[in-house]
């Protein structure tokens, strides 16, 4: 009877330590969110084969004052998760009692993908490349059907929040509409190594017609919006975590949701453009140099070799500039990445 006693002791604390009941809704409605309030959504998305609902989280934080509105979206591809992280810190730490205006935050909007360790959508679809989606389209044009309309519509501002892919390696990095001068300010807010100017709408021809980013989407929307590359795929990075933290709540503080004193980073690197090179054989490669790291025309960037060591190829920088991201799989065939060069302002 003793040991009975102890087990029941020892059990007792730990019942009802379980997920909070969180419910999952149809729709965002944010005039059912009280003032001053924090609250947890699962949002319906698609159906499963099972007929079950496909939910996403949501976090809504509502002032005392509803505008402006901000979203933050994390791993629309599924292995993009130092946004996650960031969201959750966030979110955390805002005092709803405090707060004005509405933070929608999603860490999480690949319902599908995340789970199953993968990048692309079920169907081998990349979802941030199938914007504006189709309401009666195919399953990746469905499940981007539904943010557009049941997320993206709600928003004054979005942070769209990405990592590099799969045997990549990102700078933290900023992609921004420079011209614009809300985007520009959101851009330099951030603690950035760099920050590339990227319009990222398609020509005037290929509006109607074409898919293209959530960004894009955004932007004509006329939502202004900056995409974020937080460092590596499929990990938690504690220093790009935390300064992301730092760029958002900067973003909050800047459109006063927050009464907090803007950290100003240091002035990020400013890219006109930039493009990867690639190889021109398979093999087995070895990428020189490092993130950040600034070079010239003609230092050597990469060398090849074949299964031997043999040297098949070595790479060199083509104009002066500077690694945004790089190759850091060994394993490359023709066509494979070597760095992402950004050209800038000197």
């Amino acid at each position: 009877m003793k040991l009975l006693h102890i087990l029941i002791v020892l059990i007792i604390p730990f019942v009802g330590i379980s997920q909070e009941a969180i419910e999952w809704q149809e729709e965002l409605d944010l005039e059912q969110i009280e003032p001053n309030t924090k609250q947890r959504i699962w949002l319906k998305m698609i159906d499963d084969g099972m007929s079950h609902p496909i939910t996403i989280p949501v976090i809504i934080v509502r002032g005392e004052k509803p505008e402006p509105v901000l979203g933050l979206v994390a791993a629309i591809h599924g292995n993009e998760l130092n946004g996650i992280k960031v969201i959750q810190e966030i979110v955390e730490e805002i005092d709803e009692k405090e707060f004005q205006g509405t933070l929608i935050a999603i860490p999480g909007i690949n319902g599908i993908s995340i789970t199953q360790h993968r990048r692309r959508y079920i169907d081998e679809e990349d979802l941030n490349r199938n914007f504006p989606g189709k309401e009666k389209g195919n399953r990746s044009q469905q499940y981007v059907w539904q943010i557009n309309n049941k997320i993206l519509t709600k928003l004054d501002y979005l942070i769209d929040m990405h990592t590099a892919s799969f045997g990549r390696e990102n700078s933290l990095y900023v992609r921004a509409a420079l011209q614009n001068d809300t985007i520009r300010q959101m851009a330099r807010l951030q603690d950035a190594d760099i920050v590339l100017n990227s319009n990222g709408l398609p020509s005037t021809n290929e509006q109607i017609t074409a898919t293209r980013t959530m960004r894009a989407e955004a932007m004509l929307k006329g939502i202004p919006c900056i995409t974020i590359e937080y460092g590596n795929p499929q990990v938690y990075q504690p220093e790009i975590i935390q300064r992301g933290r730092t760029g958002i709540e900067n973003i909050m503080s800047w459109l006063k949701m927050i009464d907090k004193e803007i950290d100003h980073p240091e002035e990020p690197v400013i890219c006109q453009k930039s493009y990867w090179i690639y190889v021109e054989e398979g093999g087995y490669l070895e990428v020189v140099v490092d993130l950040k790291q600034k070079l010239k025309k003609g230092e050597l960037i990469a060398v090849m070799r074949n299964p031997f060591g043999d040297v098949l190829n070595r790479y060199y920088c083509p104009e002066d500039g500077i690694v945004i991201g790089k190759s850091s799989n060994p394993i490359n065939m023709n066509g494979g990445r070597i760095i992402h060069l950004g050209i800038y302002i000197n």
